[in-house]
């Protein structure tokens, strides 16, 4: 009889709440043992574990800053510490505050590169120095199990449909997710061909401290199929990401087609 095969683990920031808990349940309920990470938000992830730990067995949560180096170089061995494996790593969570060209200012920028861009950049290098691990690193190939030695890691980016549709608002933010989109390409690259790389970029999807319900309805539809990403729309296309594995180096861009629109000004400030 075939051994077993474990279940896969996947390492999803931000997903204490909003669109990363909606990610973080939409790959529970695919069978993936989901890693909750939060920064603040203590109790929202631990409900959110609790009911990805019912659809998929086993769910935890981990706490870290992702503008500090040292903790997010951290993080990756506390999930293995608990889930014995890592597959995947989805990088939902994001600074997000306003700013100008006019405003623009060193700390605004280094603050949303720091957990935006260079957080992401480190937990692809960890995920796949630990796939990397698992296939042999150096070990007897006969000590190494089948699967192991056809492990593929991936990895998830969340962008912004703005990347393809700039406006001048929020101007480190959007900095920082242009890089990231430049640095899904070169990981993709660097860490072929055991590890993938795809971005996920949504259009306008959950209202904010910025928009009001109101604005919010009347913005999400304008797009060209009249309604752009739901919660659901974006977390099924990063499992689907996830598990295709044919997919690197792409952004996959789910947003009813507002990218193809031109917005002068940000959806909360129009």
């Amino acid at each position: 009889m075939p051994a077993l095969t474990p279940p896969r683990a996947v390492l999803v920031t931000g997903s204490a709440k909003r669109l990363g808990r909606e990610i973080a349940l939409a790959l529970a309920h695919g069978g993936w043992q989901v890693a909750v990470h939060y920064r603040d938000s203590q109790a929202e992830a631990g409900q959110t574990s609790a009911e990805c730990a019912k659809l998929s067995g086993n769910s935890a949560i981990f706490k870290a800053d992702l503008a500090d180096e040292t903790a997010v170089r951290g993080l990756l061995p506390r999930v293995l510490a608990h889930f014995g494996r890592l597959d995947a790593v989805v990088n939902n969570a994001s600074a997000f505050e306003h700013d100008t060209a006019a405003s623009f200012g060193f700390a605004a920028m280094e603050k949303h590169m720091r957990s935006n861009t260079g957080a992401a950049i480190l937990l692809a290098q960890a995920l796949h120095d630990h796939i990397m691990e698992r296939r042999g690193g150096g070990k007897n190939e006969a000590a190494v199990s089948v699967e192991d030695r056809n492990a593929q890691g991936a990895v998830v980016n969340l962008l912004d449909q703005k990347l393809w549709n700039q406006n001048p608002d929020f101007f480190s933010y959007t900095l920082s997710k242009a890089a990231l989109e430049a640095a899904t390409t070169m990981l993709a690259l660097g860490l072929a061909p055991h590890t993938r790389v795809v971005g996920v970029a949504p259009g306008l999807t959950l209202t904010s401290p910025f928009i009001d319900p109101a604005q919010f309805e009347a913005r999400h539809k304008l797009a060209l199929l009249e309604q752009s990403s739901t919660p659901g729309d974006v977390a099924s296309t990063v499992r689907f990401a996830l598990e295709n594995r044919s997919i690197t180096g792409t952004t996959l861009l789910v947003d009813g087609g507002q990218h193809l629109m031109r917005f002068e000004r940000d959806f909360s400030l129009m």
